[in-house]
């Protein structure tokens, strides 16, 4: 079994390659009625990988299924935003979803917390990436991750938000959401104030790389500063933004970060629309723009498929951290081309990473941000490859057209003849952005919850967040 210790930060559909730019989209399409079918379809499917994979003796969420996998914090984090947009939609009751919301948050709570390098779940209130799926401690000697442990605490405090009932069940998921954040020592995450650490290990203590540029940590430093127990300064965000990349790409002017899901995961929970910090106030947009432009700018370079990869065009796209067939280089088109197993694959103008393997959760996640390109692509990319790419739960993690090479061992997944390679296994963090991101553009269900959440408002605004939503 594979394991990928230290995935955080750094770490389409028919069209044939070379084909020429696309119009300007509408941003306003009409949902005809089979893409809503299919929407309704994706959403049910992708629901039932939380509910059905998740223990329900701990809540502890795989990262990966059917391979056998540990569990992973952040796709906790994403299965407890699931719960309640399964009590929405009617596919489980509000108290089933109550008591797995509950069972969930006591774990976590009573987890083994401490700096012994074994038998412990945490420290200072943060968790490690990945936990053993029977004990619930430190699987092998994965860092204790602060952006992890932020995609967690997004989840916890969705649901403080959407279960506001005053029974005594809901008020107990409130009372534990609330000790959860409150534990989190953000101040003790800091090797080198203000800016934020990634990950911490007893054996060695805090690991070299802060948070630094645009990506997924805008989460970390919104939580941090939110928190009433263990604030950060705020001068944290200021330093942060201080290392943004601001550039073009295909003719879209935004920050760069290669991977979508570093555009995707902070806006799973976090409504941008409307609202800016200092940074963007002097660009004159706001992180959700940036976020369509980052899109719709992968998705031109997916059009003009500069290395000629098979099938990419203008609905077969999307590259972001996902699986991939074999880590070796091949001949194709007359150049050798590497290949990667799990990899954080994107294209900016800050870099390009790209081996012709595309992941759905890429387009998935950017459905609210630029609907009119990600629905069509969704559809197409079910259609042009039916069931080798979507099942049980909705979309498999990834797939390549390009790779066909039948005599090289593959690490993950399966080739089909004359089709390509495709993933067997399906990833909780990849299908968490696809759920919560089709509640967003059905009717803002997760965006409107966290809109609520003091905690996320203190962090906005000690971030300097201005307008909107948000007001003054």
């Amino acid at each position: 079994m594979p394991s990928f210790p230290f995935r955080i930060g750094f770490l389409l559909l028919a069209g044939a390659a070379g084909c020429s730019r696309s119009q300007a989209p509408d941003p306003d399409p009409v949902v005809t009625p089979r893409q809503q079918a299919f929407l309704d379809t994706l959403e049910r499917r992708t629901f039932d990988f939380f509910w059905e994979r998740t223990s329900p003796a701990t809540g502890l969420t795989p990262d990966r299924w059917p391979s056998q996998s540990f569990s992973s914090i952040a796709a906790v984090g994403f299965a407890l935003t699931a719960y309640p947009i399964g009590a929405e939609r009617g596919y489980v009751s509000r108290a089933e979803a109550v008591g797995r919301t509950l069972t969930t948050l006591r774990w976590f709570w009573a987890a083994p917390q401490g700096p012994a390098p074994s038998g412990t779940s945490g420290y200072q209130g943060f968790f490690y990436h990945f936990l053993d799926m029977g004990s619930g401690h430190r699987f092998a000697t994965v860092e204790l991750s602060t952006v992890d442990t932020a995609l967690l605490l997004a989840g916890v405090l969705f649901c403080r938000e959407y279960f506001d009932r005053p029974d005594a069940a809901e008020a107990e998921i409130r009372a534990l959401a609330d000790s959860l954040y409150r534990r989190t020592n953000w101040q003790w995450a800091r090797r080198d104030p203000p800016l934020v650490n990634m990950g911490w290990k007893p054996e060695d203590g805090w690991q070299p790389l802060n948070w630094n540029g645009y990506n997924e940590a805008m989460l970390v430093y919104i939580l941090g500063l939110g928190s009433p127990t263990f604030p950060l300064d705020p001068t944290a965000w200021t330093e942060w933004t201080r290392t943004y990349q601001w550039g073009s790409y295909y003719g879209q002017a935004h920050l760069g970060f290669a991977p979508l899901f570093g555009h995707h995961y902070s806006q799973t929970w976090v409504d941008f629309r409307g609202i800016r910090d200092p940074y963007m106030r002097g660009r004159g947009i706001d992180y959700f723009e940036n976020t369509r432009r980052a899109t719709l700018a992968q998705r031109e370079y997916a059009i003009a498929n500069p290395d000629g990869w098979r099938d990419y065009g203008r609905d077969i796209w999307g590259l972001s951290a996902s699986d991939g067939p074999a880590d070796v280089t091949l001949p194709v088109n007359g150049a050798n081309r590497r290949f990667f197993t799990y990899a954080a694959r994107g294209a900016s103008f800050t870099e390009v990473r790209d081996d012709g393997t595309l992941a759905p959760t890429a387009a998935g996640g950017s459905l609210p941000f630029a609907p009119e390109v990600v629905i069509p692509a969704l559809v197409a990319m079910r259609e042009r490859y039916g069931d080798d790419l979507f099942g049980q739960y909705g979309f498999l993690d990834a797939f390549n057209p390009t790779f066909q090479f039948d005599t090289v061992p593959l690490t993950h997944g399966r080739l089909v003849p004359g089709v390509g390679w495709f993933d067997t296994d399906y990833l909780g963090i990849d299908q968490g952005p696809i759920l919560a991101m089709i509640a967003n553009h059905r009717d803002d269900l997760v965006w409107k919850y966290m809109r609520r959440s003091p905690y996320i408002v203190q962090g906005l605004r000690q971030a300097g967040f201005t307008g909107g939503w948000l007001g003054q």
